[in-house]
């Protein structure tokens, strides 16, 4: 008798599960499919370190790509007086950043795209942050030399650019940890020349 049961509810109960696969997969299916690299949050020490490396100017725009919760466009804005765009493919992430822009007032100076950043034009950019592994440093390195004009300065946490030659570098401070991390100074054309 379980057997029968079990025959004639197979068919129905695969169907059930096909469509709820299907549907799940629809609803939570990634919005972009070019995730270069996972969220981790630079600590603010590093943070103040890029920017005043980047050496910002007030009438000057910074571009974040993959701006996690937007601590680096916030300082940025805050302290630097400049515009600020962070590009962030989490929804979830964009969401947060816009959050905190706003909790502190900052949308006239903060502008976060929910998008892909390898789908993005950078010509306003004046400076670029990056916190990407360098293998994504290497797939957004086309996209850095077609777009970004010259003396753009591009800074990156802990991985270099592979092809170019930083204008500077410097470590930060220890962690509690005792770890220490380096930041990548770049600029337009002059890292480009090996």
């Amino acid at each position: 008798m379980l057997l029968k049961v079990i025959r004639k509810g197979t068919p129905l109960w695969l169907l059930v599960f096909c469509l709820s696969t299907a549907v799940f997969a629809q609803r939570y299916k990634p919005e972009f499919q070019n995730r270069l690299a996972p969220f981790v949050s630079s600590p603010q020490r590093a943070v103040e370190k890029m920017l005043e490396m980047a050496s910002l100017k007030p009438d000057e725009t910074l571009y974040d790509l993959g701006c996690g919760d937007g601590r680096i466009l916030i300082t940025a804005a805050k302290r630097y007086h400049v515009k600020a765009v962070g590009i962030e493919i989490s929804d979830r992430l964009a969401r947060t950043a816009e959050e905190n822009v706003k909790s502190l007032g900052l949308e006239d100076q903060v502008k976060i795209i929910h998008g892909d950043f390898m789908q993005t034009d950078l010509s306003a950019a004046d400076v670029v942050t990056l916190y990407l592994m360098t293998a994504a440093n290497e797939k957004v390195r086309p996209d850095l030399e077609k777009y970004l004009k010259k003396d753009a300065r591009v800074v990156s946490y802990d991985y270099p650019i592979p092809g170019w030659t930083p204008v500077d570098q410097a470590e930060t401070e220890p962690s509690r940890y005792g770890n220490r991390h380096t930041i990548y100074l770049y600029q337009v054309p002059t890292s480009f020349k090996k």
